[in-house]
């Protein structure tokens, strides 16, 4: 619960014979803001934050593996390209670039992106 503080997640509750098990869920824009490594904030405090930073391409896959299998996508590209939006919403950059063009680029054939 720790390298989450500050960021809003799903947590999954699982009750067994009345004793409760946490599991952090976490939501594919809180791994994007993660993978910034910002500073932690306090979120009653500090509104309306803009997370303009810069995250590598490795790191968007990464994500992706991880939300793989909440993910419509057939491939892992599919994937990578839902991040990609997610982190257009978040207002961060990939690899210093619009990740609007790099999602085309993955469209055009000119990013690779490994199957597995």
């Amino acid at each position: 619960a720790k390298d989450w503080k500050g960021l809003r997640v799903t947590v999954k509750l699982t009750v067994q014979n009345r004793q409760a098990k946490v599991s952090v869920i976490p939501s594919a824009a809180a791994l994007v803001i993660k993978a910034l490594k910002e500073p932690e904030r306090d979120r009653k405090k500090v509104k309306n934050i803009k997370h303009s930073g810069n995250i590598s391409l490795d790191d968007v896959i990464e994500i992706a593996k991880t939300m793989r299998h909440r993910s419509m996508a057939k491939e892992l590209a599919g994937t990578v390209k839902e991040i990609l939006g997610t982190c257009v919403s978040v207002g961060c950059t990939v690899d210093g670039k619009d990740p609007k063009d790099l999602q085309q680029e993955i469209d055009d054939g000119e990013v690779e992106i490994p199957s597995a």
